[in-house]
C-alpha cells in the first residue's frame, strides 16, 4: 500500500470536511463538499488497499467514492419526496418543472411566461399561487434549504442581465420571505445569461432562457 499516497488523501480528507464548515458555505455545498470529502478519502483508501494499481487504483477510487459522497451529503428523506409530490400537484399544467437532482435536491424550474416578464423583477400573478404552496411546504420541513438562482437570455449584456437575474431571484426570496420562511435559510444567486437551456437566437429558445431556478436540500447531519 502507498502509505505515503493514503496519507495525503486523508489529510485531503480532513480539509474537505473543515472546509464544508466554512461560514461562507450555503447548506447545500456544506452537504455535498462534506459528502464529497469523506467520500473521496474513503475512496482512495479502499482503492489502494485491494491490491494492484497503486496510486491510479488509490485515485480512481477516490473519484467514484468523491461523486458517492457528494450524492449521500445531501438526503433524500419522505419530507422531501412528500415536498416534491406536493409541488408536482400545485404545478401540474402550469409548464413548471419538478425533479430530484442526481445530488438529493428538488428542483423547480420556472419558465418566464409565469415567473417574470421581459426586463423585469417584479412577480407575475401566474407565480404567486406557486409561491404560495412552496412557501407552505418549506413551513412544514424547517430543516430545508433553499436556493434560488435568476437567468436571462443574452439581450442587453451581462451588465443590465447580471443584477436583473439577481433581482429576479432576489423577489423570489423576499416572497418566500413575507410568508413567514426564515431568510437565512435561502441562498439567492444571479447567472445572467452563463447557463442557457436553448439556443438565443430565436424568441422561443430566450423564453426559455428567462428563468427562475429552485433548490431545496435537506443536509445530511448524521454524525
Amino acid at each position: 500500500m502507498h502509505t505515503a499516497f493514503i496519507r495525503s488523501t486523508l489529510c485531503a480528507t480532513v480539509f474537505a470536511v473543515a472546509a464544508s464548515g466554512c461560514a461562507d458555505m450555503n447548506a447545500t455545498q456544506r452537504g455535498t463538499a462534506t459528502g464529497a470529502g469523506v467520500g473521496a478519502g474513503l475512496g482512495a483508501i479502499l482503492g489502494a488497499s485491494t491490491g494492484g494499481g497503486g496510486s491510479g487504483r488509490a485515485t480512481r477510487g477516490a473519484v467514484l467514492g468523491g461523486l458517492a459522497g457528494a450524492v449521500a451529503g445531501n438526503v433524500w428523506s419522505k419530507h422531501m419526496e412528500q415536498q416534491r409530490q406536493a409541488m408536482e400537484q400545485a404545478t401540474r399544467g402550469t409548464g413548471v418543472q419538478v425533479s430530484q437532482t442526481a445530488d438529493n435536491r428538488l428542483k423547480l424550474e420556472i419558465p418566464s411566461d409565469i415567473s417574470f416578464d421581459t426586463n423585469r423583477a417584479d412577480i407575475k400573478p401566474n407565480f404567486r399561487p406557486i409561491l404560495e404552496r412552496f412557501a407552505t411546504t418549506l413551513n412544514e420541513n424547517p430543516g430545508t434549504y433553499v436556493t434560488i438562482i435568476g437567468h436571462t437570455d443574452n439581450t442587453g449584456g451581462d451588465q443590465i442581465n447580471q443584477p436583473l437575474s439577481l433581482d429576479r431571484a432576489a423577489h423570489t426570496r423576499d416572497y418566500l420571505t413575507a410568508r413567514g420562511i426564515d431568510p437565512n435559510r435561502i441562498t439567492v444567486e444571479g447567472r445572467a445569461a452563463r447557463e442557457p437551456v436553448a439556443s438565443n437566437d430565436d424568441p422561443a429558445g430566450r423564453a426559455r432562457n428567462r428563468r427562475v431556478e429552485i433548490f431545496v436540500n435537506e443536509p445530511n447531519r448524521a454524525g
